[in-house]
């Protein structure tokens, strides 16, 4: 990327996640008065003096602790300070200097980068704190005043770390990359899928339902395109959600699905269609995204001849409502048909984005009416004027009518399976829109 990449580090509850979104200008990691809330590394962007950066917040660092969580925030936190061209080290002016603090600034010493030391909280304007002035023991140079809430300091914060960015070019567009969300309940294998198309440990994987919290964007440059891929948290039935922070998670799992372009919902293979899964795939549907149905952790069913089969049926009854979305049998721990799954991703990103010429639509109207008689009632016919196509992503068409009640649901079926006859359509939703005119 061309963009300056800048990490935001620290230990738990300083404020960086508080930092972060006050510096990209919106709410995209969570915060809460809970130590360990973010996890994964989150990446967003910001600008100042005409420079495009993009940052990183990281989960908190614990450098003693040995737990599973923590260890692999830890090593998270480190693939960011290695992916970093600057880092900003957050502490917490009310609590000064603890010993977690000096062991970071001390890892982050080794790194080699540039380091801004970043002191939060100080949310009075003026003088700083008397306890201010103690974190110039950490040898890391002129600390920074900053608060996070208030958003006092981020202009001189900013100002620090531009003096260390790199010259860069920023020709690198990365309009054209399709973005897909991974979707699923949890434990569907959905941070393994990113994790194996990147070839990396992007994001935390766990047996631990709720391991992810935020949305997690990546970016992944393949043979078959561009693709920007989020994680998202599982999504658990209401009743399961016991705490605000997974409720925040659920929201970002629904923001992320609102500016995808393709959505790719998790099936766990080993248990089988849930009604959990019927309503994760329902708010893609109802977002109008495309959708590929995707059956993980296919190496671990035991197969015959016709175990596909019968399971491609029964999935093909249990998400009858969208019977336009692909099924593919994937592996993310092996990478069993991952490529597949690229091309899929592209074939259906196209048919979202298509468009048809009104002329060749009511060609193809007048072929099917002729073909099956638009209904009647009381002795007055449905008449189907022309139609057109309004606008993309879903492919959304409007039918000028004599009488909206005659168009029965049953006939917008029979021409919307016309129009996936004819054009194909795989994995994107058609919505129809019916206009009234009177017969002059």
């Amino acid at each position: 990327m061309s963009k300056p990449v800048v990490a935001i580090v620290g230990r738990p509850n300083v404020g960086k996640s508080t930092l972060f979104n006050k510096l990209i200008g919106h709410r995209l990691s969570i915060v809460d008065d809970s130590p360990g809330v973010t996890r994964d590394r989150i990446f967003g962007e910001c600008e100042w003096q005409n420079r495009k950066i993009s940052l990183i917040d990281t989960g908190g660092i614990e450098p003693r602790s040995e737990e599973i969580i923590p260890k692999q925030m830890r090593e998270q936190a480190q693939l960011a300070i290695d992916a970093a061209d600057v880092i900003i080290f957050v502490v917490d002016v009310k609590t000064g200097i603890v010993s977690s603090d000096m062991d970071v600034a001390s890892m982050l010493q080794k790194s080699g980068r540039p380091v801004v030391l970043c002191v939060n909280k100080c949310d009075s304007i003026g003088e700083p704190p008397a306890d201010f002035w103690e974190f110039y023991n950490l040898g890391l140079g002129d600390p920074i005043q900053v608060s996070s809430v208030h958003g006092h300091g981020t202009g001189d914060l900013l100002e620090a770390v531009y003096e260390h960015l790199p010259e860069v070019n920023e020709d690198d567009e990365e309009d054209d990359f399709i973005s897909v969300a991974v979707i699923g309940k949890p434990n569907a294998g959905k941070s393994s899928l990113i994790n194996k198309i990147l070839g990396e440990n992007r994001c935390i994987v766990s047996n631990i339902a709720g391991t992810t919290r935020d949305t997690i964007d990546s970016l992944a440059e393949t043979p078959y395109g561009k693709f920007r891929f989020t994680d998202t948290a599982g999504i658990r039935r209401k009743s399961k959600v016991t705490n605000d922070i997974e409720k925040y998670s659920i929201l970002r799992a629904k923001m992320a699905i609102e500016r995808s372009d393709v959505c790719v919902i998790m099936i766990d293979a080993t248990e089988g269609f849930t009604e959990q899964d019927s309503k994760v795939a329902g708010l893609a549907c109802e977002a109008g995204k495309g959708c590929i149905i995707a059956v993980n952790k296919w190496d671990a069913v035991e197969k015959d001849g016709k175990t596909m089969q019968e399971f491609r049926k029964k999935l093909e009854n249990d998400f009858s409502f969208m019977s336009y979305a692909p099924i593919m049998f994937i592996s993310a721990l092996t990478g069993q048909r991952i490529d597949k799954l690229f091309e899929m991703i592209r074939t259906v990103s196209s048919y979202c984005n298509m468009r048809i010429k009104t002329g060749v639509l009511n060609d193809l109207l007048a072929q099917s009416t002729a073909k099956v008689q638009p209904p009647t009632d009381k002795g007055r016919r449905l008449k189907i004027y022309y139609m057109t196509q309004a606008s993309i992503k879903p492919p959304t068409f409007v039918f000028f009518v004599n009488n909206a009640e005659l168009f029965h649901f049953s006939y917008q079926r029979y021409l919307e399976n016309r129009i996936r006859d004819t054009f194909g359509m795989t994995g994107t939703p058609i919505r129809f829109v019916i206009r009234e005119r009177s017969e002059k």
